[in-house]
């Protein structure tokens, strides 16, 4: 008994349109979600890189036992006294305790800018620097306690609904808390 296989080299025109369309529905379904996912993972690392830049400072400044600050700066080596701090910033001994890097001062870490769109900004006391004094506790240059939030927001914040907050207090901890509306 010999079988006779079919020989079929191609797809019917009805097959090809249910691929397409499941095809179609995935992709509908999954790149809003990975958008998201994407949105997430860039401000989860932005705020956990300040995060981190803060830990250094605060450490430095304790075990240089001087004042060690943090200061928004476009190019990693001067503090910038406009704009915020998703144009990078930068770490570095203060030796002169005027929140400013200058020359001499030398840079322990610097940080260069987000990505463009987000927006990275501090309230009052924590708009442009922060300082940490030897024991690790964050101080304003008139030697008042330095506390504020800083607060991360996406290029998009409408259509990811989310941002982060830094917010940071004056024994020099810092937290951080995923806020549901950025403005």
């Amino acid at each position: 008994m010999t079988l006779k296989l079919m020989d079929n080299r191609g797809v019917t025109l009805v097959e090809l349109m249910v691929t397409i369309s499941v095809v179609g529905i995935l992709l509908a379904v999954g790149v809003p979600s990975f958008n998201q996912l994407n949105t997430n993972s860039r401000l989860n690392g932005y705020v956990n890189a300040f995060q981190s830049s803060l830990s250094l400072a605060r450490s430095e400044a304790i075990k240089r036992n001087g004042r060690v600050a943090i200061c928004t700066s476009l190019d990693g080596s001067n503090c910038s006294n406009s704009g915020g701090w998703e144009q990078g910033w930068t770490v570095f001994v203060d030796l002169d305790n005027d929140g400013s890097r200058d020359n001499g001062e030398e840079i322990i870490h610097a940080t260069p800018s987000l990505q463009a769109g987000y927006s990275f900004s501090g309230n009052g006391n924590v708009s442009s620097y922060i300082s940490f004094d030897p024991q690790g506790m964050t101080k304003l240059t008139s030697g008042a306690l330095q506390a504020g939030t800083i607060t991360l927001c996406p290029a998009t914040p409408a259509a990811s609904g989310a941002g982060r907050q830094l917010i940071l207090s004056s024994s020099g901890r810092a937290r951080i808390e995923k806020i549901s509306t950025c403005s």
